[in-house]
């Protein structure tokens, strides 16, 4: 699956935007993009201009605001200035939080130094694409025992694996609702599932679809079996809450 990096700055109009096209143009198919701002405007005509003179398409760019997008579940947010560092540090958990600050070119309003933003912008996104290259393919899974057994020794994480494995498969917005818990708390303790190789993912639109993963060996497919059939209580109020929840969109989707 891809990697989810949002690129945050204030206005949304130069930086961000720049950083979005650039990094689908270079690694789009390792890299799910979107950008937005603290207190977005629209997109900067030189911002466009000097993004397409590189041959870099502008095709739905637009200006985004970051509450619109901090419920999703980000791999990486990537800010673009000190003033969305401070004010987005806490509202995209659990993505790894990376600051980089480049000066403003809005104010000169001079197409050299949109230019020299986009270098300097290219450069640092060409830097971070080769260093997170091994981090965006599938990891096989060991199942080493201590490894799945950390994984699935927490109340939520075990409840939610043994929902999963009852119903096959659940949307990141219907285990929300069974947990009565926040999306980004829900995605943080999914992705700990995911890395230890007892989920798979899909995506459809904004949101993931979680099912229990096809390379689970013989050895744990017996433990989840036993605990589940033994411990019917971990699942209980849960699976209630999931299935008088209206117009569920995994089952729609199936």
């Amino acid at each position: 699956m891809k990697r989810r990096v949002l690129f945050v700055c204030t206005a949304n109009s130069a930086r961000s935007l720049m950083a979005e096209a650039l990094l689908r143009d270079m690694a789009g198919d390792r890299f799910e993009v979107a950008s937005a701002g603290t207190e977005p405007t629209r997109p900067h005509p030189i911002a466009l201009q000097v993004l397409e003179e590189a041959g870099i398409s502008t095709q739905g760019l637009h200006s985004k605001q970051l509450a619109d997008l901090k419920e999703q579940y980000w791999d990486y947010v990537i800010t673009l200035c000190e003033k969305a560092s401070s004010e987005c540090g806490t509202v995209c958990q659990p993505a790894q939080q990376i600051a980089w600050d480049f000066a403003d070119p809005v104010p000169a309003n001079r197409h050299s130094t949109f230019a020299l933003t986009l270098k300097e912008i290219k450069e640092r996104i060409a830097l971070f694409a080769m260093v997170h290259e091994k981090k965006t393919g599938p990891k096989p899974a060991s199942y080493d025992p201590v490894t799945v057994f950390k994984a699935m020794a927490d109340d939520l994480r075990l409840a939610a694996l043994l929902l999963i494995r009852s119903q096959e498969q659940l949307c990141v917005c219907e285990l929300t609702e069974a947990f009565e818990a926040p999306q980004p708390k829900v995605s943080r303790h999914l992705a700990t599932l995911r890395d230890a190789g007892l989920l798979a993912t899909e995506r459809r639109g904004q949101w993931i679809y979680y099912s229990l993963s096809p390379g689970i060996p013989q050895w744990l497919a017996r433990v989840l079996d036993e605990t589940a059939s033994h411990n019917e209580q971990l699942i209980e109020s849960p699976l209630a809450r999931l299935l008088a929840m209206a117009d569920r969109p995994a089952v729609q989707c199936l």
